[in-house]
């Protein structure tokens, strides 16, 4: 059991930020103590946790951006890359594969496009007096990559499970594992200099050099030298782009999400499910069940559905009106479980948020799919690559085919909600498919519920389907829910399992930061994780 302070939120007056790695949130609090509004905050965090969370998330990967400004508008930022030139269907089939593989050059897909969202969150950090540099904003990132850290608890268990399938991927060994290629222990210090350099280098030639100028360069050579089908013109091409966040109302307020390629159609739909099936009392067997059977349906509409946005089929708002959900709640029997599985998803990331005394409030998330990604460093760069590209499907009648400069599919999805009492939240986490399942037992329980916010982020949790690349689909729970609860799931037709772990990484890194009407603030992180949330 954890300590009751592991349980508490953080409050401050003049800003906030929650981060799974506790050097991360200290890089943004320290922009916040400064002067620097959220978004630039969100941006010195983003780029530390690349540093101090390798495992999690990198430069190489992709974010999506929700910043509710003080006037009232959300905005959406999507910096999720595309597919290089050479990424098709009969490139992989001519090579023998009947799926894209998840580790080595051939799963490094897609064009990195995180650099390229804090470029453009940053063009918005201008306009709400955003005045720090770039220089200062990298410095925390910059510092960690050079001088070193330790090695997360986290990160040294993922290296060590997963050590079989990547330490053959280019670069990985020399920067991951020790010079005898063993796995480094919790609390060795690793450094990653070409990261380093090449962060300290985008400092002061600008964010787009990563793309258009010589780190682009030099990550286009080693990309066509490792065999990856992602090309310099590909790099030369990216943009982040801004689009219509997708909404939805409920009782307590308006709730926004990513909208495709990401999940966050699913996010929305569970959470508008569950409200209208009027449930009286948090973590009661009700509880539970009432949002897992949200999830399956959610997931079953998400699965026919989500794919790049500019590629879409279906009108999304017409699957979130007030009809539409009521007629799939309608669907929800409270005495029997919808058979499970029918689906499947997977991956990994880091969410991490941040608020300022003037009502901006950012929900971010990074990420590079799974832990390590494609496992391929860049050696001139030290850029590890992502492996999201290993969602597209090589069957050309998918829902989610690989075509060049198509973007893949994405669990990743940032949540933001304004409630109708004023106050603003951001709040998400890392974990695959258990994304939205945690979204919506953390939202329930502190919003619909009452439980304070560090409570509703320890209180256990439950997962439904994949999380960072695992096969196994059943419904798991931590062991600290009600004997009664487990009981009544089992009767009504869940295949369950209880993990081992009382705090499980398998449940995902939760956070939340809150706006309050009166201009407090307040932050929390999960104690499965190595976070916590800084505030000023």
């Amino acid at each position: 059991m954890l300590p009751a302070e592991a349980h508490e939120s953080s409050h401050a007056m003049g800003g906030m930020v929650a981060a799974p790695h506790h050097l991360a949130a200290e890089a943004g609090r320290e922009v916040l103590a400064e002067g620097g509004n959220a978004i630039e905050a969100m941006v010195a965090a983003a780029a530390a946790i690349a540093a101090v969370y390798p495992h999690m998330n990198h430069v190489g990967g992709d974010g999506f951006w929700l910043i509710r400004e003080p006037s009232g508008r959300v905005r959406y930022i999507e910096a999720c890359g595309f597919a290089g030139a050479r990424a098709t269907i009969p490139f992989y089939h001519e090579l023998g594969l009947g799926a894209v593989p998840t580790r080595g050059p051939l799963a490094a897909v897609t064009v990195p496009g995180a650099v390229d969202g804090w470029r453009l969150a940053l063009e918005a950090a201008s306009a709400h007096g955003g005045r720090m540099t770039l220089k200062r904003l990298l410095e925390p990132a910059v510092r960690h990559a050079r001088e070193g850290v330790p090695v997360s608890r986290s990160q040294a268990a993922l290296t060590a499970q997963k050590k079989a399938e990547l330490e053959d991927a280019p670069g990985f060994a020399a920067a991951f594992l020790t010079p005898d290629r063993e796995v480094p222990k919790a609390g060795t210090l690793q450094r990653q200099q070409r990261l380093a350099d090449t962060l300290d280098h985008l400092a002061r030639a600008g964010l787009a050099d990563f793309y258009r100028g010589d780190v682009g360069r030099e990550i286009g050579t080693d990309l066509e030298r490792i065999g990856s089908p992602v090309t310099r013109e590909d790099l030369k091409r990216y943009a982040a782009v801004e689009r219509p966040p997708l909404a939805v109302d409920i009782g307590v307020g308006r709730l926004f999400n990513a909208p495709p390629p990401t999940q966050g159609l699913a996010s929305l739909l569970i959470l508008a499910l569950f409200d209208r099936l009027k449930v009286k009392r948090g973590d009661s067997f009700e509880h539970v069940h009432g949002l897992i059977e949200a999830t399956k349906r959610a997931f079953l509409v998400r699965d026919k559905v989500v794919c790049d946005y500019e590629h879409l089929s279906h009108d999304l708002a017409a699957l979130l009106t007030p009809e539409a959900i009521a007629k799939r709640a309608d669907g929800i029997e409270m005495g029997r479980a919808l058979p499970w599985p029918q689906g499947k998803a997977g991956g990994d990331t880091v969410w991490l948020g941040a608020a300022d005394k003037s009502g901006l409030v950012v929900s971010y998330i990074q990420s590079i799919f799974f832990e390590f990604g494609s496992g391929c460093v860049l050696p001139s760069t030290g850029v590890l690559m992502q492996n999201r590209g290993a969602s597209f499907s090589l069957e050309p009648g998918a829902l989610n085919p690989l075509t060049p400069g198509r973007r893949p599919f994405h669990t990743l999805n940032p949540a933001l909600a304004v409630l109708a009492d004023g106050r603003v939240m951001a709040y998400g986490t890392m974990g695959g498919e258990g994304q939205p399942q945690t979204q919506s037992a953390v939202f329930s329980r502190h919003v619909l519920f009452g439980v304070p916010l560090g409570e509703a982020i320890a209180r256990p949790r439950w997962l439904l389907g994949r999380t960072w690349g695992d096969v196994e689909t059943r419904l798991r729970l931590e062991p600290r829910f009600d004997d009664e609860v487990v009981e009544r799931l089992k009767l009504v037709g869940h295949d369950l399992a209880l993990v081992p772990d009382a705090y499980s990484d398998t449940m995902g890194h939760a956070g939340a930061v809150v706006l309050h009407p009166g201009g407090r603030i307040e932050g929390a992180h999960d104690p499965r994780s190595d976070g916590g949330a800084a505030g000023v």
